[in-house]
C-alpha cells in the first residue's frame, strides 16, 4: 500500500494558490483513477483506491502546511505504511512553473511542510514530487508569493505540470523511481 500526500492549505481562501499545488495534483489523481476523497480522519481528507492494481491512499492534510506531518504520520501509523511507501507532492519555488523534480529522499530544502513531515516520520527517506511554481519576484515577500494565484500565462504550463505529476506518481506507485526521474525530471 502507498500513501500519496499532496501538500496545501485547507479552506477556499487558499484554493488555486501556488502553495496548494499538492492538493491540485491529488484532485487530478482522484479524478483520473476514480478515487473518492470521502474520509475525514487523522487531521486530513483522504480516500482509498487503486492505481494500476496497487492499493493507494490519497491524502490532503487539513492541518495547514506547516503541520502536515501530524496528518501524514497519523495515517501512516494507522495503516502501517513505511516512510519509503509515502509519496509527497508539493510546490517548489526554485523550479520554473510546471517543471518537476522527483527524488527518492532528501532534505526539506526550506519547505516547512516537508520539514514537519521529516520531523514526524523521523526520516527524510520518502519519495517526493516537487512541482515548480516559479521564483518569487525580487522584493516580494515569500509568504505573499506562495499564497498568490497563478497568472493566466502560467496556467497552461501548470496544467502540463499537473498531468506529468500524475504520471510520475503512477510510476512511483509501481516502485519505478528511476523511470519517473528519467521521464519527468525537468519536464
Amino acid at each position: 500500500m502507498k500513501l500519496i500526500v499532496g501538500l496545501g492549505n485547507p479552506t477556499d481562501k487558499y484554493e488555486g494558490t501556488r502553495h496548494n499545488v499538492g492538493f491540485e495534483v491529488i484532485d487530478k489523481i482522484a479524478d483520473e483513477y476514480r478515487i473518492g476523497l470521502d474520509t475525514i480522519k487523522h487531521k486530513g481528507v483522504y480516500g482509498k483506491g487503486k492505481i494500476d492494481g496497487q492499493t493507494v491512499i490519497l491524502l490532503k492534510p487539513m492541518t495547514f502546511m506547516n503541520l502536515s506531518g501530524e496528518s501524514v504520520s497519523a495515517v501512516a501509523a494507522y495503516y502501517k505504511i513505511e516512510p519509503e511507501d509515502i509519496i509527497v507532492v508539493y510546490d517548489d519555488i526554485n523550479l520554473d512553473v510546471g517543471r518537476l523534480r522527483i527524488r527518492g529522499k532528501g532534505s526539506a530544502g526550506g519547505h516547512n511542510g516537508i520539514k514537519n513531515i521529516i520531523a514526524h516520520l523521523h526520516t527524510d527517506e520518502f519519495p517526493r514530487v516537487r512541482v515548480g511554481v516559479g521564483m518569487k519576484p525580487p522584493k516580494m515577500d515569500l509568504a505573499d508569493y506562495v499564497l498568490s494565484r497563478f497568472k493566466d500565462d502560467e496556467r497552461e504550463q501548470m496544467e502540463i505540470g499537473y498531468d506529468n505529476a500524475v504520471k510520475a506518481v503512477a510510476l512511483l506507485v509501481q516502485d519505478e523511481l528511476d523511470q519517473a526521474m528519467n521521464n519527468y525530471n525537468g519536464k
